[in-house]
């Protein structure tokens, strides 16, 4: 029956609230991307590949059935706060929520001692002496349990105190595990987050005061309130989405591409790789912590903690690695196959591979049981940087390959 309402009907992006800020997002061509979805969509599931920050759950809610996937646990966070079903008269307040939240915040504000206050910064010297003040949190036991940002962000791209914060909205969250407004609670920390970070956005590192002007800037996040973005976000979050309970089947993974194409049924694949070196763990290790709480190993080089506090381990894609990407486009495009899916690829003709390669690839991987057609569409690129190019112009591309 979905099928065949669907095959009728053309998706159109819906708007839906923003929960982090994302390299890549393809929120401002959105509506190029769902037109490709049209030209190729003939029933079945439509498959987010490297869903990233969800925003195509997002847009395709309450139209079809969604498969979201990303290696990246977050990802699928965030996908569920988009398509998950919850009834209003079983939803917690934010009032609720904060107010647990607040109680467990008084239990811990002993630890935020005067000389991690920046209460009284009287000049640069003063400020970054309450700086490594609150990262000497690092180096402390905790006797109480939900303290890992406490102890291993504290004065990194948040204070003290907005850990502490953290970390209670995330033990409050637990709580609400089993309901389905469990994700939309840490889509809304994860918002809160990004926006009392002190960062650019990401967190590959955090910023150091070397001017009284950084210092400036820097005190603007200091001071913001974790408690005052989550209440936001969560109000927007209840209000804006509507229930889904009238599409069935939506399927939230954490895998790794090749692993997730193996699985899947057949329908419309959307992938849209990275296509730069840089990798998304690194940049969103962060929010791969808040979403899993394991207190993982960070990196360590040189014997001591690197300045990003990056998890040991983190995922590092083939699409990020030249010797690799040819390899991986391969894959991708093997288990499309296998699937007998149809596709629309995402990428830019300033990545790690040409287009005119990859489509020479696809060509001979898709064969003559597929139809295809390349579009393209001029927009800027959010890169999140801190020099003069957050925003780069690039040329994006929509691979579309379509089963006879």
């Amino acid at each position: 029956m979905l099928d065949q309402v669907a095959q009728k009907s053309k998706f159109s992006a819906y708007e839906y609230p923003h929960y982090i800020k994302y390299m890549g997002s393809k929120t401002k061509i959105m509506d190029f991307v769902i037109d490709g979805i049209n030209d190729v969509y003939d029933g079945g599931m439509v498959l987010d590949l490297f869903a990233g920050s969800a925003s195509l759950s997002g847009a395709l809610r309450n139209q079809v059935a969604v498969h979201s996937n990303d290696i990246q646990e977050y990802s699928a966070v965030l996908a569920a706060s988009y398509l998950t079903a919850y009834s209003d008269s079983k939803t917690p307040s934010s009032e609720e929520i904060l107010g647990k939240a607040e109680r467990i915040v008084k239990e811990h504000l002993h630890v935020v001692t005067d000389e991690l206050k920046y209460n009284n910064i009287d000049g640069l010297e003063n400020f970054n002496e309450v700086e490594k003040s609150n990262r000497y949190l690092i180096e402390l036991k905790f006797d109480y349990d939900y303290h890992l940002f406490s102890k291993n962000y504290s004065g990194t791209w948040w204070t003290a105190e907005q850990c502490i914060w953290i970390d209670a909205l995330r033990e409050v969250a637990e709580q609400y595990k089993r309901s389905p407004v469990y994700p939309v609670i840490i889509s809304s920390l994860m918002y809160a987050m990004a926006y009392t970070s002190q960062g650019t956005g990401h967190y590959a590192q955090y910023r150091d005061a070397k001017t009284i002007s950084s210092m400036k800037d820097i005190m603007i996040y200091r001071k913001r309130e974790v408690s005052h973005y989550f209440n936001r976000k969560y109000n927007d979050a209840i209000r804006d989405i509507p229930e889904s309970e009238n599409i069935k089947g939506h399927k939230f993974t954490s895998l790794d591409f090749s692993d997730c194409l193996e699985s899947f049924d057949g329908g419309t694949v959307y992938a849209d790789p990275p296509y730069c070196f840089v990798h998304y763990s690194r940049f969103y290790h962060a929010l791969e912590t808040i979403v899993k709480y394991d207190y993982p190993e960070l990196q360590i080089k040189g014997g001591r903690i690197v300045k990003g506090r990056y998890r040991e381990n983190r995922h590092q894609s083939p699409f990020c690695i030249k010797t690799q990407v040819g390899n991986a486009f391969e894959r991708m495009f093997q288990g499309v196959r296998k699937s007998q899916s149809n596709l629309v690829l995402s990428y830019s003709k300033n990545g790690m591979i040409d287009i005119e390669k990859l489509e020479k690839l696809a060509l001979e991987i898709l064969g003559r049981k597929y139809e295809l057609d390349l579009l393209s569409r001029d927009y800027k690129h959010m890169t999140l940087g801190r020099q003069g190019d957050r925003h780069r112009d690039v040329e994006e591309c929509l691979l579309l390959a379509k089963h006879k």
